[in-house]
């Protein structure tokens, strides 16, 4: 990767100032962040083209201390190299902000300039764009700083391995992220929201997220005599078919818990019952109770579905990640963050997830909230999704999320509440 990071052809840069109807951010925060837009546009294109997989993002982790450095600030490396975590101002009171850094093993489809040049890898969960954004804020704190307006500590938590089982966000725990945190925030890319709308939602947001193989073995033999076999392909579909609708009567249902199977393997001749077979599946669900019931739960309930059959079960049960809940006063605190940012009409609403995500694991040890940063192209009925080879952004939307994150900061440091 490079260090010289050019505004590219084509960027914006001539961000808009203060929105009409919005507050004011101190230092004359606003006018300097209007005159940035090229240059975080240019960092966000960048690392789009240098994409790095979950565990292995060096040269990103790299790319950020130096911008970090550059702006006068003091980054961190976490002990592998891959992550970096930055210390913003002094005082009795600190607020994190996370971003992911790494990218996910899709091609990238996009025909632009700034199109993914690692094969099979690309940023199509929009981390990119939440790396520029806390960077962003990074750079206007660090002005503030300066002024003696920073009313407290910030802490700039840049995150490996969002996208990989086991993840990142342990890591940066076990590393000293959250020491003396008050609370914690970040924000996702939402492209079903047009660039300049944000989506914020107290309580649950994005589900637990967990994944379950079950192998099955036992005698096979002729489709003729099933009778002295352990049919497991009859058995695998009492697993797919019993197991969830069981588990239905078995749980709350406003725990919301799903358990959807993804894969099944089983046999290779029309007329031969194998001797071993597997099924594979996620499990998802938004109470933090109903999560930490489900792994002994489910277990149990196969074995049950499976015994009569006289096959022999095998379960593994994965854990990935908690869900996320959102914290009622965190959530109070970057909603009125984000309409002093953005104007009162602009803040929404955000919609319930089944989607997993680790900033879960922050939240299990101090409050905070996640946000949906709206990346849509106004007017376009295009909406690049995530986790496909051609998700992109509207790039306006990296000066609203720092915008949005930089009042949230003030607003938290400001507050009694944490």
């Amino acid at each position: 990767m490079t260090t010289a990071l050019e505004a590219p052809e084509g960027a914006d840069t001539s961000w808009p100032g203060q929105l009409p109807g919005t507050d004011p951010l101190p230092g004359r925060l606003d006018r300097w962040l209007a005159s940035r837009g090229a240059e975080l546009v240019a960092i966000r294109r960048h690392i789009h083209a240098h994409p790095e997989p979950s565990h292995s993002e060096f040269e990103t982790a790299a790319l950020i201390a130096r911008e970090l450095v550059v702006a006068g600030l003091s980054p961190r490396m976490m002990p592998r190299g891959n992550g970096v975590i930055c210390d913003i101002g002094e005082g009795p009171r600190t607020i994190a902000f996370r971003a992911d850094i790494d990218s996910l093993p899709l091609q990238d489809l996009k025909d632009v300039p700034y199109r993914s040049t690692v094969d099979g890898q690309a940023h199509a969960c929009g981390h990119d764009v939440h790396t520029t954004i806390v960077l962003g804020l990074g750079m206007a704190l660090a002005q503030l700083n300066e002024q003696g307006l920073l009313p407290g500590r910030v802490r700039l938590i840049f995150q490996p391995a969002e996208e990989a089982m086991p993840s990142g966000a342990p890591e940066v725990i076990a590393a000293g992220g959250l020491k003396d945190v008050d609370a914690i925030y970040a924000l996702h890319c939402y492209p079903q929201l047009p660039a300049g709308l944000v989506g914020v939602r107290s309580g649950p947001f994005t589900a637990a997220a967990d994944a379950v193989e079950v192998k099955l073995t036992g005698p096979g033999g002729h489709t003729a005599r099933p009778h002295l076999t352990a049919d497991l392909v009859h058995a695998l579909g009492r697993i797919i078919v019993d197991v969830p609708a069981l588990l239905s009567r078995r749980m709350d249902p406003r725990a919301g818990l799903s358990l959807v199977w993804g894969a099944v393997h089983a046999g290779q001749a029309f007329n031969a019952i194998p001797g071993a077979g597997e099924v594979r599946g996620t499990v998802r669900v938004l109470s933090r109770e109903a999560w930490r019931d489900a792994p002994e739960l489910i277990t149990r309930l196969i074995r049950e579905v499976v015994a009569p059959t006289g096959a022999e079960v095998d379960v593994n049960y994965i854990r990935g990640v908690p869900p996320v809940i959102n914290d009622r006063m965190a959530s109070a605190v970057i909603a009125g963050a984000a309409g002093a940012a953005l104007g009162a009409d602009r803040v929404v609403e955000a919609e319930l997830s089944m989607g997993g995500e680790d900033f879960s694991f922050y939240l299990e040890h101090v409050p905070g909230a996640m946000i949906r940063l709206g990346t849509g192209r106004p007017g376009s009925d295009v909406r690049h999704d995530l986790h496909q080879g051609d998700f992109d952004v509207d790039e306006s939307c990296i000066g609203y999320g720092v915008r949005v994150m930089t009042h949230t900061a003030l607003a938290a440091l400001s507050t009694g509440a944490f």
